[in-house]
């Protein structure tokens, strides 16, 4: 039995990102297989992921997204992601119910990950963010979000907050609820083709 277990993912992890995520059964197994092809070792390191995140954004620079998105997802720290960390990454950045999907945006704009999102982080992200956009799509952008610092100036005016002072994740979460526009600043979603 011994090679055979290795290579098979675990029951326990299946039936999780089942329930996690709304991939099936047959893509998680598949892609365990080209994660195991692919990370012999289970793990992924900042640029391995890096080099599977930016094929997503073949026109443009998704390297520092990329690293923010990595950071968000390395839940214990260890440098590395698992494979559970990543197809619940892949999933979360791609679709994922609102409120998770805005529990994961939180850890993302909490750079420092201490709890809290300052504006500077907001600016971090943002900055981050115009860097897969486009730059066709850049020059249609709104006259008030047209760069990375008035895209962070008008993201932080929905959460009446002075410059200088802290949001919690639920403030974060409920202002964006509460603001579609706020819930179209914290991401990019390429035009449908």
């Amino acid at each position: 039995m011994g090679n055979a277990t290795s290579s098979a993912i675990s029951k326990e992890i299946l039936e999780d990102l089942k329930l996690t995520t709304k991939f099936t059964e047959m893509e998680i197994c598949q892609w365990y297989e080209n994660f195991q092809k692919q990370c012999p070792t289970g793990r992924i390191s900042p640029e391995e992921f890096e080099e599977i995140y930016t094929r997503f954004f073949p026109e443009t620079d998704a390297k520092c997204y990329a690293r923010h998105v990595f950071r968000s997802f390395d839940t214990n720290d260890d440098g590395t992601l698992d494979f559970k960390e990543y197809i619940i990454a892949l999933h979360m950045t791609s679709s994922g119910k609102t409120t998770r999907k805005l529990e994961w945006a939180f850890s993302l704009f909490d750079v420092d990950k201490n709890g809290y999102i300052n504006k500077s982080e907001v600016k971090e992200i943002c900055q981050a963010i115009f860097k897969l956009i486009p730059e066709d799509e850049q020059k249609k952008l709104p006259e008030d979000e047209n760069t990375p610092e008035k895209r962070a100036n008008k993201l932080w005016a929905y959460f009446d907050k002075k410059d200088n002072e802290r949001l919690a994740e639920g403030e974060f979460i409920k202002g964006v609820i509460e603001n579609e526009n706020a819930m179209r600043l914290i991401q990019y979603e390429p035009p449908k083709q």
